[in-house]
């Protein structure tokens, strides 16, 4: 993995009891050793396979001034850091749900561009058995559930200030308002809504194939084919390019699909990241509610599948092997 940590730092915020958050800090960055090479990559690796929400700092933002100052010259990296770790205390303790955490500082270079990631990573016991064939108990930084975590892309932030997407950061679980308090925290707003963008582009594909009248075998197959070039752009973690995608799906009449998504005002930008859950939707039907879930592939609707829109009625036709042997048996009993 081309990473290479330019500075790195922990500090701490320990719960004493239920309106006390200790704040420990340390007086010196963290030597760029093997094990704290490791441990970046592994945090770089886990936080950009999560899907995550876009964002940029809002104009009074205390952190971004700090950090503009830390850019400039003007504050060292460890001051920077100092501050805005007792910035994130005072943010946090107005929850109930505070727990504390490592603050880990993280200011990195991966294929050519810059990142600041911030997180609170949780301490977890675990087991391990020793070279004598003893268990013994270990602690260890739950880099895998982290969820409080936020990255900015200081080579976007500053080429392109206008920007809604340097600033990404993970949305909290149901329940919990993670995303709130750090939100507060970095100062920042929403930007680009990724799951949008996804969403309008399933609904220009619909549009575009109704506009140009093709037929079901024809609207899945372009369905398809945008399919498998997002999931592509997915996997090798890139962006969908709107043109690129256009001018790989085959052009009916006189416009071609990015013309008549910008005609139509579905408001796509040029770029934007795939959702693999939106996306799924081009390939599969799903739905559960009322103790009935049901998936299926897309093409086996009109073939296998039928809907009633008047009654609301779904047929299907030839159950699964698995399924239609669960049935069998269970009327042998009736």
């Amino acid at each position: 993995m081309s990473l290479d940590i330019e500075q790195i730092v922990l500090h701490q915020l320990i719960k004493r009891d239920e309106q006390t958050l200790e704040v420990v800090l340390r007086d010196s960055l963290l030597p760029t050793d093997t094990a704290v090479e490791e441990m970046m990559a592994e945090l770089h690796r886990v936080y950009s396979a999560k899907t995550k929400a876009y964002g940029l700092f809002n104009p009074e933002s205390e952190l971004a001034d700090a950090l503009q100052r830390c850019r400039n010259g003007d504050e060292t990296f460890l001051a920077f850091s100092r501050a805005a770790t007792g910035r994130l205390r005072d943010e946090l303790a107005k929850y109930p749900f505070a727990e504390g955490g490592v603050v880990l500082f993280g200011h990195y270079r991966y294929l050519a561009v810059e990142y600041l990631l911030i997180a609170v990573l949780s301490n977890r016991n675990s087991m391990h058995v020793s070279e004598q064939l003893d268990i013994r108990s270990t602690h260890h930084l739950d880099i895998n559930h982290a969820d409080i975590v936020a990255r900015i892309d200081l080579t976007e932030w500053e080429t392109n200030p206008a920007s809604k997407r340097y600033l990404t950061f993970l949305k909290g679980r149901v329940g919990r308002k993670v995303s709130d308090f750090f939100m507060d925290f970095l100062a920042a707003t929403e930007g680009l809504d990724a799951k949008a963008q996804n969403r309008g582009l399933l609904q220009a594909v619909d549009d575009y194939c109704a506009e140009v009248q093709l037929d079901n075998n024809e609207r899945h197959a372009v369905r398809q084919q945008v399919y498998s070039y997002c999931h592509e752009q997915l996997q090798a973690g890139e962006e969908i390019e709107l043109p690129v995608l256009s001018q790989q799906l085959t052009t009916v009449g006189d416009k071609d699909f990015q013309q008549f998504s910008s005609e139509q005002g579905y408001q796509l930008e040029q770029s934007f990241p795939a959702d693999r859950a939106t996306l799924r939707q081009l390939t599969k039907f799903a739905g559960s509610g009322g103790g009935v879930n049901v998936n299926f592939d897309a093409q086996l609707l009109g073939e296998r599948i039928f809907w009633d829109a008047s009654s609301d009625t779904l047929t299907i036709k030839g159950t699964p092997p698995n399924l239609r042997d669960q049935l069998q048996r269970y009327n042998s009993k009736s």
